[in-house]
């Protein structure tokens, strides 16, 4: 799997040697993107952090994915077939890369010699994302409330060690898991007094 180094070094790179690039700064609460104009656009997050947030027909508002450094997004990921409406709006200040993917083998206007290392590169990025995905598919067919919590936490951990901060709240984490609130809140408190976590707030402590 492509390195957190790799893509950091690809973005410093990408960002000063291609005419066909954007980095652009988003406001906490602006909107990224929007996932209803087929742009083929893939974007990379160069800082802070971003939420994928889905509209249902009543306005609701659910967070499908949570972005943070390094994370790849953008329409040629996801084929949206309803009318729900799909955006990237930043959860605090960042700076995203934008490029589309139908310039990938459109030389620049300068001729850039750096068109050929992303078509060398950019097959790792979208393997990187479709790791991601495939993460987030096996965890969501988890059966029970427990198996989702459990197989999120030892994503988390994989990341971050046996102590780390939930990046949602309690009621984005269900949305995010798909499960029911209350339920999830119960068998966050059967997972403590099963010594199987320790929770203080947000911070999640692995005991097994």
């Amino acid at each position: 799997m492509i390195s957190a180094l790799e893509i950091s070094n690809f973005i410093e790179e990408f960002s000063s040697n291609c005419s066909k690039v954007q980095v652009r700064t988003f406001d906490k609460g602006e909107t990224i993107t929007t996932f209803i104009v087929n742009r083929n656009q893939f974007c990379i997050l160069i800082s802070g952090s971003a939420d994928l947030v889905r509209y249902d027909y009543n306005g609701n508002r659910l967070v499908a994915e949570r972005f943070s450094k390094n994370s790849i997004f953008g329409e040629i990921f996801y084929h949206i077939n309803t009318n729900s409406e799909f955006v990237v709006e930043a959860k605090d200040k960042c700076e995203v890369l934008l490029f589309s993917y139908d310039d990938i083998t459109q030389k620049c206007k300068h001729n850039c010699s750096f068109h050929q290392k992303l078509i060398a590169f950019f097959p790792n990025l979208v393997l990187s994302k479709i790791t991601d995905l495939t993460s987030r598919i096996e965890l969501l067919s988890r059966r029970t409330t427990r198996d989702k919590l459990l197989g999120y936490f030892n994503l988390l951990s994989k990341q971050y060690g046996k102590s780390f901060t939930l990046p949602f709240s309690i009621t984005e984490l269900a949305n995010y898991l798909s499960v029911d609130r209350s339920s999830m809140t119960r068998e966050l408190s059967t997972l403590k007094k099963e010594n199987f976590i320790k929770q203080n707030r947000n911070k999640i402590t692995l005991l097994y």
